[in-house]
């Protein structure tokens, strides 16, 4: 499939940036990005030697030395067209733009000359720490932003973010918040940076219910060999980045004005997301941008997992209807998410008691001595 004509800049730049990855594999990001490898390579090139993209004059856009009222209208002009962005995002991208920028207290003085920030909302913002990931798609973080109204209908934007990163993996405008909307968005993500180790996400629907017991998204997601983690009930700092991340596309993208319908969504979101992963400065980055932390994962999208196989010694089960399996001439629950799957029964080393497990996951516990069976996420 060749490049789509409508997003073709966006193409090249984001081949480009991870292509350019130490240890990237070239070949397979041109398999997911749908172009030969004589083309990859080729922009590769083009960005390794920071020529343009486009076909367009590689004349600068900017000179680097201007003089302080043409600094102060470029200040303006960033701050105008992001409104969000403090001093110090704003001294940082003007600086990867090639400007000589006077110190960020300067900066931000000019904002408050020109009215552009209060004395209070710099107060109130403090800076803080959070627990980071090593590594990109060591962990990736994944939500709906409620719903947003439109002119016609109503908007659900799903959100997908690298931990480690904070690149915005995908932000999608979604006209619902079903389990089949979520996996078809996936699909075509992991398609195209692979799959992360781990997932996690909030409890309620579609994501789970109670939060102790396996959905069918979580079962889909862990056949691609992917941990599901969901965040503890009434506990949403468990995805802090992501909630930041909200915050931010709330104030910088759905306080505008309404969007006529989904494609208007989409066509803001794409705007901001390219904004967002190669512009805007992040503070927890040290002022970098995501896209120059984030690499693609080397694991690839199984359209068709392999069928589990368990040893000679266990004892295999399907799950039928309701979630149960029958055992020993009993019922026992397993869980609905797991119905039609082979399951495996092995005797644990306590006494009466047996695990059962699918894949490489342990689902439930059955003890003989109460006939009773425990099965959820808390025995994984």
């Amino acid at each position: 499939m060749p490049w789509q004509e409508k997003t073709i800049m966006e193409l090249r730049e984001e081949f480009s940036r991870l292509a350019a990855q130490e240890g990237a594999n070239i070949r397979q990001l041109c398999r997911r990005f749908g172009i030969s490898p004589t083309t990859g390579y080729k922009w590769l090139a083009r960005k390794r030697q920071g020529a343009s993209l486009a076909d367009r004059s590689r004349q600068p856009h900017h000179t680097p030395r201007r003089s302080r009222p043409e600094i102060e209208a470029l200040i303006v002009a960033l701050r105008m067209a992001h409104p969000a962005w403090g001093a110090r995002k704003l001294a940082h991208r003007l600086e990867r733009l090639g400007h000589e920028m006077p110190a960020v207290s300067t900066v931000h003085a000019v904002l408050l000359r020109y009215g552009l920030v209060t004395p209070a909302a710099s107060q109130a913002a403090q800076p803080w720490q959070r627990f980071e990931h090593p590594c990109p798609n060591d962990l990736w973080q994944m939500d709906f932003k409620g719903h947003v109204p439109m002119q016609r209908g109503r908007c659900h934007p799903l959100t997908l973010l690298d931990d480690h990163s904070r690149y915005a993996l995908g932000l999608r405008a979604c006209d619902n918040e079903r389990r089949t909307t979520v996996v078809d968005h996936l699909i075509a993500i992991f398609r195209r940076y692979g799959l992360p180790a781990r997932i996690t996400m909030d409890n309620g629907a579609p994501w789970g219910n109670d939060g102790t017991h396996y959905t069918q998204l979580d079962v889909w997601l862990m056949r691609q060999g992917i941990r599901v983690s969901h965040s503890r009930p009434f506990h949403p700092q468990t995805q802090g980045k992501d909630e930041r991340f909200h915050r931010t596309l709330k104030a910088e993208v759905l306080q505008g004005a309404p969007f006529t319908d989904l494609a208007h969504a989409q066509q803001a979101f794409d705007h901001w997301r390219t904004i967002y992963n190669r512009m805007r400065p992040h503070q927890a980055l040290a002022m970098g941008v995501p896209a120059d932390r984030y690499r693609a994962s080397s694991r690839e999208y199984v359209e068709q997992p392999a069928v589990p196989e368990y040893d000679g010694t266990d004892q295999v089960r399907t799950v039928q209807a309701l979630g149960r399996m029958t055992w020993r001439g009993e019922d026992w629950q397993v869980g609905k998410a797991f119905i039609g799957e082979r399951v495996a029964v092995r005797p644990s080393i306590d006494d009466g008691l047996y695990d059962v497990y699918w894949r490489t996951y342990r689902i439930a516990r059955i003890d003989m001595t109460t006939r009773t069976a425990n099965a959820g996420r808390a025995l994984a």
